[in-house]
């Protein structure tokens, strides 16, 4: 991975309408996984947020080009994939990529959250999944990463 660049390209903006639209990085080997994470996001997780683009990895090492390709402005990381946790993957691009994207992390259960705060996650959500929880992670997210863009 580079540092040399902004990995997310230029920041998503809101548009005159006031809508956030972002493009989402999403990380698990288990394709019903990713299945539950879009259909709990949906393509408008708020009312001032929608999702223009899902990207789907099952490894690490198409986490890592992705990212590197850039246009990513939120990833979600599925702690529990395997061989390659998100939850180690989200500390190795934290600490390798300038500006990294917002990361919301999968943990396998409530009380793997210290988990998640050792992976420098922004948000964690447990399995199994809420659909609300996730729509609200996954849009402050969004707004964050519009807002510091």
């Amino acid at each position: 991975m580079t540092d040399s660049h902004d990995p997310a390209g230029p920041a998503p903006t809101s548009g005159s309408d006031g809508l956030h639209r972002v493009r989402v990085l999403l990380y698990s080997d288990d394709i019903t996984t990713r299945d539950a994470v879009r259909a709990a996001a949906g393509r408008r997780p708020a009312r001032d947020v929608e999702v223009v683009s899902w990207h789907e990895c099952a490894t690490a090492e198409a986490v890592i080009e992705a990212m590197d390709a850039g246009g990513v402005d939120v990833a979600v990381l599925d702690g529990e994939a395997a061989p390659v946790g998100g939850l180690g993957l989200c500390r190795q691009l934290k600490n390798e990529i300038f500006r990294c994207p917002p990361v919301l992390v999968l943990t396998g259960r409530p009380q793997d959250a210290w988990l998640a705060g050792w992976s420098l996650a922004d948000e964690a959500v447990p399995h199994p999944l809420d659909p609300i929880a996730v729509a609200e992670a996954l849009s402050r997210l969004a707004r964050e990463r519009v807002s510091v863009g």
